[in-house]
């Protein structure tokens, strides 16, 4: 928020303080100098500083979505419906902006990508360890995936937790346990280290919320985790789309296969109960 009405005012005056001794108090807390010295283009490339902006504003949306599962979980483990909740819609939100925030690279060509390719080199955005977080966060588990954060200890430890902790699926299903809903043993014991794995008894118990009364706040949580499996299924196709249009069935930069292994990537299900139980509604 940039209004000037909460600044302090000089006395008798309808003008803010304007004069600092240092750094301005938005700029202390919003650190906004320190965003804006980030961007360090290595070409001449018009659009290198358009795909650092928008690669570095996703980041910060992987964060603040992280931020907000880690806190739906938590809620979940305390059966705090209310809270879980606002968490969960806080992270769809944020999910929107996420996606939306694609736009500026999503239509470039591969003259304008390849303009400045070259610079960076095996850099990839597989490697993002905080995407990562989020993947394990959704139950897709994976040790394996870990080791690009392997030479950073404070990335490799965030990964490590979250393997061996719950997903967000996982508490959730948990929660549903505790509410008298037949969540099987042999899933609320699985090993969340692993990728989660469709159960057709899961699919039940999501038939009998989906069946049963339509205000019922269970509805609303199953609803909202419909939500956020889409915009992650939207997100996945748009990613795979932009790096299509600007480079084609070219190997990725960090050593895949590009296209190709984005598309089984983009194919992953997210909460898949919660899908294949519709046709049984």
């Amino acid at each position: 928020m940039t209004d000037t009405t909460s600044l302090p005012r000089h006395a008798g005056t309808d003008d803010p303080v304007v004069t600092f001794q240092g750094k301005t108090p938005y700029d202390d807390y919003v650190h906004a100098s320190v965003l804006s010295s980030l961007q360090q283009p290595l070409t001449d490339a018009p659009h290198e500083m358009v795909f650092l902006v928008t690669t570095q504003v996703m980041e910060l949306w992987f964060t603040l979505v992280v931020h907000e599962w880690r806190s739906a979980c938590a809620a979940l483990v305390k059966d705090d419906h209310a809270r879980a909740m606002d968490a969960l819609r806080r992270s769809i939100s944020a999910h929107h902006a996420l996606n939306d925030s694609l736009r500026p690279i999503a239509r470039m060509t591969p003259a304008q990508f390849n303009g400045f390719r070259a610079a960076f080199g095996a850099a990839s955005g597989f490697q993002s360890a905080k995407y990562r977080q989020m993947e394990f966060l959704l139950g897709d588990k994976s040790r394996s995936m870990m080791n690009t954060q392997r030479a950073d200890p404070e990335a490799y430890a965030e990964l490590e937790e979250l393997l061996s902790q719950p997903s967000l699926y996982d508490e959730t299903l948990a929660h549903l346990h505790r509410r008298g809903l037949p969540v099987p043993e042999h899933v609320l014991e699985r090993d969340v280290t692993a990728p989660y794995e469709a159960d057709p008894k899961v699919e039940e118990v999501w038939r009998l919320i989906y069946a049963g009364p339509q205000d019922d706040p269970l509805l609303d949580l199953a609803e909202a985790l419909t939500d956020l499996a889409e915009m992650v299924m939207r997100w996945r196709a748009d990613h795979l789309l932009a790096v299509r249009r600007a480079m084609g069935s070219k190997t990725g930069s960090g050593g895949s296969s590009g296209v190709a292994w984005l598309e089984k990537r983009a194919a992953r299900p997210v909460f898949p109960e919660i899908w294949t139980v519709r046709g049984r509604v």
